[in-house]
């Protein structure tokens, strides 16, 4: 049987890539203590590796394919196909930054004034190419963690992930310069891409998981209308495109049917009210293929 090896990312984008996958109908079950999850698909077998090591084993062909961040890919240099973006995070649906950052009453203000400073990451050679890039000369000392607290003692400025900057205003430290933005992506080996099979199983797994992707924090929303009534409720009703409108049994009435962001929705179902919408029921989606 041909099997499709994945690696699934152990660490901050564990429980939210669990969950995703789950959504796009996979059901992955990992142990208390065990790095081999099973699936629910006897065409695919995982492996549990760090995001950060995920592009080398790729690259190496112990794994057909997987997922990991874009960073960790140019941190690495592996020689991998990312086949797709996956727009999500261990927080939310978003891309994250690596930033330069520093204690809030520091001098440094740009790029060029890290001059001869010392700089703690974990990413080094994605930094030490920022500075190039800037025509700066300073160190770069690789960080294991807990970096934000090594300044301004154990260095001048870090450059650290951030998805919404709390972490970084919490420890009264400010950006500086943003270093690189980065999303999850799917990879696969470069041979492995050119496996028929194998590319065709990922492609239909990224299918399904950027359907659950668009899904997410959206609802579908069903509502009756006279047609006389039709443009006041149109007007206030936003959508994925255009809402499907359909004509019911009664000729003076019609089906109205969108997608639309669940936040949004109790805003949004006074004013279809007061347009004269009629049967109004939301519910929950799964995925959204475009």
């Amino acid at each position: 049987m041909n099997r499709l090896k994945l690696g699934i990312p152990k660490g901050s984008l564990h429980d939210a890539t669990l969950e995703l996958f789950a959504r796009a109908g996979w059901k992955i079950t990992i142990g208390s203590r065990s790095y081999v999850p099973s699936i629910d698909d006897s065409e695919i077998e995982c492996l549990m590796v760090r995001a950060q090591e995920m592009a080398r084993y790729v690259e190496t062909g112990a794994l057909d394919a997987g997922i990991t961040g874009h960073d960790w890919v140019v941190e690495t240099g592996a020689e991998i196909v990312e086949l797709a973006e996956l727009i999500y995070a261990k927080q939310r649906l978003a891309r994250i930054r690596w930033v330069l950052a520093v204690p809030e009453d520091s001098k440094i203000r740009t790029a060029c004034d890290l001059a001869g400073k010392v700089i703690a990451t974990e990413v080094v050679r994605i930094t030490q190419r920022f500075l190039e890039e800037h025509g700066v000369t300073a160190r770069v000392e690789f960080s294991w963690g807990a970096t934000e607290v090594k300044v301004p003692k154990l260095a001048d400025a870090i450059v650290e992930v951030t998805e919404t900057g709390s972490s970084l205003r919490a420890n009264r430290l400010r950006i500086v310069d943003t270093v690189l933005e980065s999303s999850t992506v799917f990879i696969m080996n470069r041979a492995s891409a050119t496996d028929l099979w194998k590319r065709q199983k990922a492609e239909n797994l990224i299918l399904m998981l950027q359907g659950a992707i668009a899904a997410a924090n959206k609802v579908g929303l069903m509502l009756n209308v006279r047609r006389g009534d039709l443009p006041n409720v149109l007007s206030v009703l936003p959508a994925l495109k255009n809402p499907t409108i359909s004509p019911l049994s009664d000729p003076d009435w019609v089906a109205v049917n969108t997608i639309i962001e669940e936040e949004v929705v109790r805003q949004l179902l006074p004013k279809l009210k007061v347009a004269k919408a009629q049967g109004i029921v939301e519910y929950p989606l799964n995925k959204i293929v475009l």
